[in-house]
Formats: structure tokens, C-alpha cells, sequence
């Protein structure tokens, strides 16, 4: 995976990750902590020297720094009472071109290695595994190899296959040829095709240089620092990638992958000793030590500020052209390896343009473009700006994330990465300290790093880049004549080596697999149950029923608030997204949109509002609508957070039109750059559009409808009816009966909340009669009892009887050179027994057939099968050449799987990879989260997995023929891409313009 281009890494960037769902959280105890505090500098461990033994308290983990006494490789080891653990190497990999070839190494590397000769060990140990994370990253001077697991031979077998991977590659050349470039027939098979170029990175590139964001800030960071290389893109420009050999690249492999040149990184409650012992035996202890030849040279500043202008593809789904022309204004800093320089500028950059009390945001956003720095910096940061920041910096060191391990190693990469001192860079509290005695001492501070690293700074670089309608022509039109140019040179022998190689890959990828040299889980490794949620359910003011759930959240509380959408007339449903995207930015009561920002920031991690669309556990035509609103704040803040939901619930500042213009473009535009990176979800959320009822309301509000609507709204010179529009959603939103809470806090902290969520909802201005829906069919469904407290909470679904699925094929128009592809299949809810079949089947038929069909032989970049919560079986492509030949692919995937062309292995394979997703480890702030939203409980949870244990051969066969092979009317399908002439010759396809 590419990581390019210019990237903010500050202290802010979060240090806390995504959530995920069932498992176990570790926390509280310090057994990992005090084993690491035991050793000692000097002391000597399988091959390792200790070199620094150090507390981070404000991380609540001890840092064990080392290195390897043979070759010279650092280790740095974080113990941390987490069960999830994580390993990463990373290597400094400083290319000199844009060929891509750490791009494509990294790809290569993972497909076979000397102890491990298999073809694609890294996908066929995602279904040999029990990890929380499996990925490798491309970045501009390094590439990282990650994995976790709560599983400790799990660990062990991981890590043997990276170690392998990463020292004692095979390197084959038909690898090279699928996973970077290759010339190919446009038919295998027909030497009278053209020749076409092909491959996975190759295409991935492609894709991701439809971002316009993306073009922008690679041409940022080469313009900006031309002199080394951060000149090139590391992870290939398309005219460029088929100019590496493969030659060249296994010297690139050579020359970086050493372990003098890596950084070794654990972190978890496992013990070091068994990790160093394994490192040393099965790689390091093979080496001698080498002086690497990869430092980056610092840039040499420039005498005078440098201006350049560049062009992209015009944005289809954002605002008109004039709109669309992006501006930065970069300098050069220091080196990232001076820790607190780098923290004081990173609080700086915040302080000056991010969110609407920021001088930049001021200047720019909201008055056009500025010619000149706002006066206001020369007047200093007010307290409560800069009290604010640091307060984001405390809380998220407080919250925790089940991804810790893997963002804290990518947190201190780059300046690892430099010889940077990693654990300097961890104590965050020390350099909170520093910096406000630096502020303390000198009320200049600040001030003075503008004038010093902004204002007299002549390494100055301004960069525009505007919409060119011939862009995405003229850059086809260069791919082309590459192509030609690399067949025109071809002698006829060399055409007929491509021939015979094409078709040699070709054999490669169809030949049956043989994976017996790779290690693996049992399914007997297991757990055979799931760890129980202790939820109390209340009844507070105006019988709304709290959950409540005591867990370790260090000083931390999260509070959620559901609230349903069944009095909504039909007409405001397109517009509930965008409420909710601006009703926490608006301002409230007798605070503006400033004064709001502020009181968020120094209060609370943060306030939001989501829509949501959550279908039924047992009925398919069956769903709950409604809006999420979520916060987190410290204990000793919560009745202020508190406070703010009820002003900004009781009062919101929908007269601020000027500010909500800002928005509104704000919040398109985001949409329209997510609609690259994120293609397949958007196709797959449309070809399920038709399937159940939920489904129209799902791409209503996240689907490209409402990508497309944002876009019209940002163009309207009049934004007064759709203000309007909000008004009555909120009007419409808080009756006394739709309204349910949770709470996740210590449980010491309980008697505070209660009184805080109970003054909160009687606060509210609701109606105590209940509006009338507008849903013609609603059903009362209790949730299951909680293990504790007398409420029951009564979910209100809406539900069609009479709804008849239909088939709907839809091509979007989009001006990429990939396309998105997905098909979308009804098949059973949740509870059914059948829905476990078919979590299995996805998963097999990702790993066993489509893999290779999608991404080895027809080049994508990825694509697979997966089942959702309600029942939506889709099938999908991400960054593909291909187009309705990839639907053919899709139909032989079923075929496969009807003729049940599978082993009990295989399926064995399946089901760890599908444990390895339920058993992920949830977060305290998410515990008891699918009981709130989806009226899950832990019997009913453990039901489920019991059917996953018992799914056979059998089952899968019955399923596959019952739901994927049933009539059309239960099939969706869409693509988003460019001009296809079949699809246009093809009545049965609707097609979308932009």
C-alpha cells in the first residue's frame, strides 16, 4: 500500500484509532510495564544489547530501546498491558527515480520467500491467522511491514513469515511481472491482441493519481524538496513504472533491506525475550553488519521564495471549475529528529489554521484568498486557543484505542526513520511541560517561531494547480505513446518472449496452490466463547432508557445519544446528512460558530452527529433510521459537555448562512475527494439500493446520490431554502418517546454520570406527545434484557410487507482510468443459520477464487466478497482495469462455490479468517455498542458463533445455490468509471452522468 506524497505528521495526529467490534480489552494491569522495567543497560539478550530502559507514564507504557550486536539493527520494544499485540520492521528505502520500485518491492516481497516458497504467502496467511492487522506501507523514505494478533503463536508464525518475507525474498520474475509491470496481450491467450501494459501496481497508481489531492501534495513535497529523494514519487508514477527492470530491482532489495538498515519495533504484554530470540535465529544471525548507503542529505535552503503552477482533471463531483483551483503556500522546517522543534511547530500549524478560530481559517477560508499573513498573528494566540490544544493532546493520550500498537509506530516512523530519538518523541507530558515554561518565560514564543520559520523564511514555495479539461486526455495520450514506444522497440523474439511469459504467468496463477509450508492456526485455537459486556439499562428522566457500561476508560467518559427519524417527512431525508455534518459546527444559544468551536476543544475530544441505517437482525425488509450523536470528554469536564449537547440540541444558530456556505462547499468537497479511495464501498452501497428497503434509505445518505446532491447544494447561490430544509429536521428529531442513551465510564465515575445524563434530558425541549410517523409500516421490537436494571428499551423499526426486490444495473460515470465494480445479492438476516454459512462462504471465495481472478489475472488492485449485517451478500473490484469482464469473474466465483470446488482445509482457513474479524478487540468506549445500536446481546452473539463453528461443506454448497444462484431479481449491480462502449450499447444498464 502507498503512503506518498506530503503528509502532516504531528503530534496531533491522533494517537488513538478506528474502533472495531467483539473481544477482549486488557487493561489496567502493569505486569508487562514492570517486567521491562527489570532490565538493565548492557544487558545482553539473544544477540541484543539493552541500551535504554524508559517509563512514558502519560502512554502508560515502558520503552525498551536495543540494538543487535552483529549488524547493528535498532529494536525498540513498548510494553504496554495490551493483549494486542504488534510487530512492524521498517527499512529507510530512499529511491532516486519514480519507477516505484520500494513500491513494488514491497508488493514482491510478500509473494514467497525462501522458507516459505508459496505463491502469495502474505494473502494465504490472512486465512491461517488469527491477526488484528496484516498490511505493509509504502511511505516517501521508508516502507514499514505491520502485523498484530492477541494470539501469542499466532505471533510467532507472523512473524517467521515476515522475517522470511523481508531478508530471503524469492523475488521471482513472474512475480515482478504481476505484482509491478508487464507488457501483456490484451488476451493472454491471442497473440493477434495488443499489447497492453498490466499489473497491480501499475493499476493502483493509476487509481490513485485520480485524486486530485493526491497530485497535489506530491507535487508539494517534490517541488518543495528537489534536491534528494523526496524529488520522485516512491510509489511510481504510471509513465513511469515501466522503465524499472527487474534486475533493478532486486539491487533495490539489496541495497535497503539489510538488517543494518532496519528498525525493529514490538509492542504488547508478550514477553521480548521469545520476540528477540526469533528475530536473532531466523534472520538477523545470517548477517554481518554493512554501513547502508541511504541517509537523506538535508535540503539546501533556497535564496529566494520559488512559484509553480500545475493542472489536474476538473472535479466532476465538486462545484463548478472556478471553484476548483487549489493554492499552498509551504516552507521549510527543521529536521523532524529536533522532538520538541517538531511538537512546538506542530501546535503552531494548528494554531494558525486549524478550525474556525484560526487566523489562516479566518483569512482564507472565509474571506477568499488572502494575499499576506492575518494581522491577527502578530498579535499573539489567544490562551484559551492554545489551553485548547493542549487539551486535545491530553485526552487523546487518556483514550483508548484498539490500534494503539500500530498507531504509535507509524506516530514515530518518519523520525525514527532519521535517527531521530523514537522515545523522546513518545513523552508527549515532558514536552506539554516544556512548552508551556517556553510560554511562560517569553509571551513572545510563538510569535517569534512565525517570524522565524514563516516570515523570514526564504525557503518559500507557492503552488497552484488548476483544472485542465484535457487533463485526463493528455495523460492517456502519454501512457500511449509509452506504450508505444517500449512495442516499437520489441524484435519479433522479444514479442514472442512476452508471449510465452504471459502465458507462463497465466498457468502460474490457475495452478492450484500449495500452501502446506506455511504455518497455521487450528480452528481449535478458538475461543469457543465470547467474553461477557455487563450492561445495566435505566430508566432516567422521561422513561428514556440509559445504558450504562463500567469500564476502564482512564478518567475518560463517552456518551451516545440515539435518536430516531420516523416523523421525518420523506422529502428532509436527503438533507439529514448534511444536518447532521453542521449542526455541532453552527454555533448554539448564545455561543457563535467561534465561541462554539472553542468551548468543544477545551471541553470535550470532540461532538458529532451521524445518520444512521441499522437493518433488523432477523427480518430483511426490516430497519431502525435514526441519528447518532457521540462525545468524549474527562471526567472533570462533563457536565460542560453535557451542557454543550443540550445548547446545541435545544438551540442551534441556523441563521449563521454565511458560515454554513463555508460548510456546505467544505463538506462536498470532502465528499467528492473520498469518491477515489473509496469507489467500491460507493458501488457496493448502490447495487444493494433496490435488494431491501433499507437499502434506498443507505444510499440516500452515503451513497453517490448523495455525493451528487452535496455538489448541486454547494452551487446554489440561495442557500436560505435549504437551511430551511435543517430547520425542520431538528424540529422534527427529539420526540420524547424516540430517544435512547449510553454511557461507557469507570465505574467509580457512575453516580456523577447519572446525574449529568439525567439534567441533561430534562434540559430538553422535546414534545411529550409523540409526532406522528411518516413510515406507513412501524413495528415495536424489544431489545434483549440487559444483564442488569429494570428498563427495556423498545426499538421502533420500520418495516415493508409488501416490498419485492429488483434488479437495477447502474453505471456512474466518472472520469477515471479504473473502474469500481460490484454485485450485490439478498440473502438472510443475522440470526438466520444461513448467515453464517454465507460469512464463511465470503470469505472463501475471496481467498480461493477471487483473489486470483481479480487481482492476479486481471491486474485490480484488490477485490473480494463480503456479507454485511443485514444480509447483503456483495462481490466487488477496487481499482480495476476491467469492467463487465470482472462481473463474468463474479459469476464464475458462484459457480465455483455451487460446485462446492473446495476443501475442508479451505474452509477451516475461512473460518479463522472470519473469527479473526468477530474476536477483534473492542475498545472500552465501544463495549456493549451493538446491544445500543442493533439490540445485540451476548447470547445472541454467541449463538451466531456457535453456527459459524458448526458451517461444513455441506452448508456452503446449499447456501451458494440457494441465494447466489437464485433468480436476478436479487442480484444489484454498479460500476463507477469511465465510458464503456458495451455498457452504453446495453438497454438493461441505467447510466448516471456526473
Amino acid at each position: 500500500m502507498w503512503r506518498g506524497g506530503w503528509r502532516a505528521r504531528g503530534v496531533l495526529r491522533r494517537l488513538s484509532g478506528g474502533s472495531a467490534h467483539l473481544g477482549a480489552w486488557r487493561w489496567g494491569s502493569t505486569k508487562a510495564c514492570e517486567r521491562a522495567l527489570q532490565y538493565r543497560i548492557g544487558e545482553r539478550i539473544h544477540g541484543f544489547t539493552v541500551n535504554q530502559v524508559t517509563p512514558v507514564p502519560e502512554l502508560s507504557l515502558t520503552a525498551v530501546k536495543l540494538s543487535h550486536d552483529g549488524t547493528g539493527a535498532q529494536y525498540l520494544h513498548l510494553a504496554r498491558e495490551d493483549g494486542n499485540n504488534l510487530f512492524s520492521v521498517q527499512f529507510r528505502t530512499t529511491p532516486t527515480d519514480s519507477s516505484g520500485a520500494p513500491h513494488i518491492l514491497e508488493h514482491t516481497v510478500l509473494c514467497g520467500s525462501q522458507r516459505y516458497p508459496c505463491r502469495d504467502p502474505f494473502f494465504k496467511m490472512l486465512n491461517r491467522s488469527l491477526s488484528t492487522f496484516m498490511n505493509a506501507f509504502t511511505a516517501s523514505d521508508y516502507t514499514l511491514y505491520p502485523f498484530s494478533t492477541q494470539n501469542p503463536k499466532d505471533f510467532q508464525n507472523l512473524l517467521s513469515v515476515y522475517l522470511d518475507a523481508a531478508f530471503f525474498p524469492c523475488l521471482r520474475e513472474l512475480d515482478f511481472w504481476q505484482e509491478g509491470w508487464r507488457l501483456e496481450h490484451e488476451d493472454p491467450n491471442d497473440p493477434q491482441t495488443p499489447l497492453v501494459f498490466k499489473g497491480v501496481v501499475f493499476n493502483e497508481m493509476k487509481g490513485a493519481f485520480t485524486d486530485n489531492e493526491r497530485i497535489f501534495s506530491q507535487h508539494l513535497q517534490n517541488r518543495l524538496l528537489p534536491d534528494h529523494t523526496y524529488s520522485v514519487v516512491s510509489g511510481g508514477d504510471p509513465l513511469c513504472i515501466p522503465d524499472l527492470t527487474w534486475e533493478q530491482l532486486r539491487r533495490f532489495h539489496a541495497m535497503h533491506y539489510h538488517p543494518s538498515n532496519a528498525r525493529f519495533f514490538t509492542y504488547g504484554n508478550f514477553p521480548l525475550e521469545q520476540h528477540l530470540k526469533q528475530i536473532h535465529e531466523e534472520a538477523l544471525s545470517k548477517f554481518q553488519r554493512i554501513e547502508p548507503r541511504t541517509s537523506v542529505p538535508a535540503q539546501k535552503p533556497w535564496d529566494e521564495p520559488r512559484e509553480f503552477q500545475i493542472t489536474c482533471a476538473p472535479d466532476s463531483l465538486a462545484e463548478g471549475p472556478s471553484g476548483q483551483t487549489t493554492i499552498s503556500v509551504s516552507f521549510l522546517l527543521p529536521e523532524i529528529t529536533d522532538t520538541f522543534e517538531a511538537f512546538t511547530l506542530s501546535l503552531l500549524s494548528s494554531l494558525l489554521i486549524s478550525g474556525p478560530n484560526a487566523p489562516f481559517y479566518k483569512a482564507l477560508i472565509e474571506s477568499g484568498l488572502g494575499t499576506d499573513f492575518s494581522p491577527d498573528v502578530g498579535k499573539g494566540f489567544e490562551e484559551d486557543h492554545i489551553e485548547a490544544l493542549l487539551h486535545k493532546i491530553e485526552i487523546q493520550m487518556k483514550h483508548q484505542s484498539v490500534s494503539f500498537g500500530l498507531t504509535l509506530t507509524s506516530y514515530i516512523a518518519s523520525c525514527w526513520n532519521h535517527d531521530g530519538d523514537p522515545v523522546e518523541l513518545l513523552k508527549l507530558g515532558s514536552q506539554v511541560a516544556q512548552f508551556r515554561k517556553c510560554l511562560e518565560e517569553n509571551p513572545r514564543f510563538l510569535q517569534e517561531k512565525v517570524k522565524q520559520y514563516f516570515k523570514n523564511n526564504r525557503h518559500k514555495l507557492t503552488l497552484s494547480m488548476k483544472p485542465d479539461d484535457k487533463y485526463s486526455e493528455k495523460q492517456a495520450q502519454m501512457e500511449t505513446e509509452k506504450l508505444q514506444q517500449k512495442v516499437t522497440s520489441l524484435s519479433p523474439e522479444e514479442k514472442q518472449q512476452i508471449y510465452e511469459k504471459g502465458l507462463e504467468l497465466q498457468a502460474q496463477q490457475s495452478r492450484p496452490p500449495d500452501a502446506s509450508c506455511l504455518p497455521a492456526l487450528r480452528v481449535s485455537d478458538i475461543e469457543p466463547r465470547i467474553p461477557v459486556t455487563e450492561l445495566e439499562v435505566v430508566q432516567a428522566a422521561r422513561d428514556t432508557p440509559v445504558q450504562y457500561c463500567a469500564q476502564p476508560t482512564n478518567g475518560v467518559v463517552y456518551f451516545r445519544a440515539f435518536s430516531s427519524l420516523n416523523a421525518l417527512p420523506e422529502e428532509l431525508r436527503p438533507y439529514v446528512p448534511l444536518f447532521c455534518s453542521v449542526l455541532t459546527k453552527l454555533g448554539c444559544g448564545s455561543l457563535d460558530y467561534r465561541e462554539l468551536a472553542q468551548q468543544v476543544e477545551l471541553k470535550t475530544g470532540g461532538l458529532a452527529a451521524a445518520p444512521q441505517v441499522l437493518p433488523d437482525d432477523s427480518h430483511l425488509n426490516t430497519y431502525e433510521q435514526g441519528v447518532l450523536f457521540s462525545s468524549f470528554c474527562l471526567d472533570r469536564n462533563l457536565a460542560d459537555m453535557m451542557h454543550l449537547w443540550s445548547e446545541i440540541l435545544n438551540n442551534p444558530r441556523f441563521e449563521e448562512e454565511e458560515h454554513f456556505r463555508v460548510l456546505v462547499r467544505m463538506a462536498a468537497q470532502e465528499l467528492s475527494n473520498g469518491v477515489p479511495d473509496s469507489g467500491h464501498l460507493y458501488a457496493s452501497i448502490r447495487a444493494g439500493r433496490t435488494l431491501a428497503p433499507a437499502g434506498d434509505l443507505q444510499e440516500t445518505f452515503g451513497g453517490m446520490d448523495q455525493v451528487l446532491l452535496m455538489k448541486r447544494i454547494a452551487e446554489m447561490t440561495d442557500l436560505q431554502p435549504v437551511l430551511g430544509k435543517l430547520l425542520r429536521i431538528w424540529k422534527h428529531l427529539l420526540s420524547c418517546d424516540s430517544l435512547r442513551c449510553s454511557v461507557n465510564a469507570t465505574a467509580q465515575q457512575m453516580l456523577q454520570v447519572e446525574g449529568a445524563v439525567e439534567a441533561f434530558l430534562r434540559s430538553l425541549s422535546r414534545t411529550e406527545k409523540e409526532q406522528r410517523s411518516m413510515c406507513p409500516h412501524v413495528v415495536e421490537k424489544p431489545a434483549p434484557k440487559a444483564s442488569s436494571g429494570s428498563c427495556l428499551v423498545i426499538r421502533r423499526l420500520v418495516t415493508d410487507p409488501t416490498f419485492e426486490p429488483c434488479q437495477m444495473k447502474t453505471h456512474f460515470l466518472l472520469p477515471f482510468p479504473v473502474n469500481y465494480v460490484a454485485e450485490c445479492i439478498r440473502t438472510a438476516p443475522y440470526t438466520a443459520p444461513d448467515h453464517a454459512s454465507l460469512k464463511i462462504l465470503a470469505r472463501l471465495m475471496t481467498a480461493k477464487f477471487l483473489h486470483t481472478e481479480i487481482r492476479e489475472k486481471g491486474g485490480a488492485y484488490g477485490g473480494g466478497a463480503r456479507l454485511s449485517y443485514g444480509g447483503m451478500f456483495t462481490l466487488y473490484s477496487y481499482r480495476d482495469p476491467r469492467s463487465t469482464e470482472t462481473l463474468q469473474s463474479f459469476m464464475k466465483a458462484i459457480d465455483w462455490a455451487k460446485a462446492g470446488r473446495f476443501t475442508q482445509q479451505d474452509i477451516d482457513e475461512a473460518k479463522l479468517s472470519v473469527f479473526s474479524a468477530v474476536d477483534a478487540p473492542v475498545a472500552p468506549s465501544d463495549k456493549g455498542l451493538d446491544h445500543f445500536l442493533y439490540g445485540l446481546s451476548d447470547e445472541m452473539k454467541q449463538v451466531h458463533r456457535e453456527q459459524l463453528f458448526t458451517v461444513c461443506h455441506e452448508d456452503l454448497v446449499d447456501v451458494s445455490n440457494r441465494y447466489l444462484g437464485a433468480r436476478r431479481s436479487t442480484h444489484g449491480v454498479a460500476l463507477l468509471g469511465p465510458d464503456n462502449a458495451s455498457i452504453a450499447k446495453d438497454p438493461s444498464w441505467v447510466i448516471r452522468q456526473r
